[in-house]
């Protein structure tokens, strides 16, 4: 089984305990996470040969965050070491009819400023099979913007498979430069994933009686999106999340899965949200783990639908979760019974 190497910004998240607000707290807790981050310790979980590459400063507050990944088996020997800081997250967590709110400070993080120069994409794609990165990673300047285009064309050039989660965020860039710098990145990959909303931000493609602020998410209209993404960038796999927001503790959760000219929808499942943080990644790497072990389509939306579920359970950016866990939850088994 080959390697998978991510790309992107692990951040420091401080968070107030419980569902305590911004203004309420008095302590904040540390922990660590991000998108590509995310995505690589699911797949090192799962057994997966797994690398994370990014750019983090020397002193010990970028330690701490490549010892994170170490404990989950995550190979960080391709990590470039350098600049100031480490960027930062603040989230707290929404309740009821509360939603959650997240503020960056991750301006003049390392990776944000980091140069070409910086990674050495041959090296790091030695013995790689599958190269992933997320919208965010390029929404961080169009230097990081060049370095994920760079790391697109010598992955194509070496027949790796790539994959990118669309993942976009307002508060880093406009929709405008979003479609702009995307448009030029997709044409070098296999693998597009996104959630209900990306690929109207993103490409303006529209799925028709969606309405995310009601949870109204309307499956049938998905077919369309995917397909004109597929046509307009000849993915070979597009795959869309697709979340019903009830509140912001209960969610409706299914995805869809568009292959070889065939729509593949999993089961729906209504998930009471301990943590929604890293769900979306959770998704993208069970896809991957179940695309790299040759699962049928069906199978494969199963899992990754299945891991992202489970994923919302569980405090904090990364999905704790075994393999066995996972299909047994996509083979149908969602009773919570105390397992002895």
């Amino acid at each position: 089984m080959g390697k998978i190497v991510t790309f992107g910004e692990i951040m420091l998240r401080l968070a107030p305990e419980g569902y305590y607000r911004f203004v309420q707290a008095s302590t904040l807790g540390a922990t660590y996470g991000g998108g590509e981050a995310n995505v690589a310790v699911s797949l090192s979980n799962y057994g997966m040969d797994a690398a994370f590459v990014t750019k983090l400063p020397k002193h010990e507050i970028g330690q701490a965050a490549i010892n994170e990944l170490r404990r989950y088996g995550v190979d960080t020997s391709m990590i470039t070491r350098g600049g100031d800081r480490v960027g930062i997250y603040f989230l707290e967590k929404g309740a009821s009819q509360r939603p959650s709110k997240v503020i960056y400070d991750r301006a003049g993080s390392a990776i944000a400023k980091a140069e070409s120069a910086d990674f050495d994409w041959n090296k790091i794609f030695e013995g790689v099979e599958w190269f992933h990165f997320t919208g965010i990673t390029p929404a961080l300047g169009d230097n990081v913007a060049q370095i994920c285009l760079e790391a697109c064309k010598a992955a194509k050039s070496k027949g790796i498979t790539v994959s990118c989660d669309l993942n976009y965020r307002k508060n880093l860039w406009t929709r405008e430069k979003a479609g702009q710098v995307m448009a030029g990145l997709m044409e070098y990959v296999d693998v597009c994933i996104a959630n209900e909303e990306d690929a109207s931000d993103v490409f303006g493609i529209k799925a028709d009686n969606t309405d995310v602020t009601t949870g109204k998410v309307n499956h049938e209209g998905y077919k369309d999106v995917a397909r004109k993404l597929a046509d307009q960038f000849g993915f070979k796999k597009v795959a869309i999340t697709l979340r019903g927001s009830i509140s912001a503790n209960d969610n409706n959760w299914a995805a869809m899965l568009y292959t070889d000219g065939e729509y593949f929808f999993s089961k729906n499942y209504l998930i009471h949200i301990v943590d929604r943080v890293g769900g979306g990644d959770s998704f993208g790497a069970g896809l991957i783990y179940a695309c790299m072990n040759g699962c049928s389509a069906q199978d494969t939306i199963e899992f990754a639908v299945a891991a992202s579920c489970l994923k919302h359970t569980i405090e904090g950016d990364l999905n704790q979760v075994s393999v066995d866990e996972v299909k047994k939850l996509a083979g149908g088994d969602g009773s919570g019974r105390v397992q002895r």
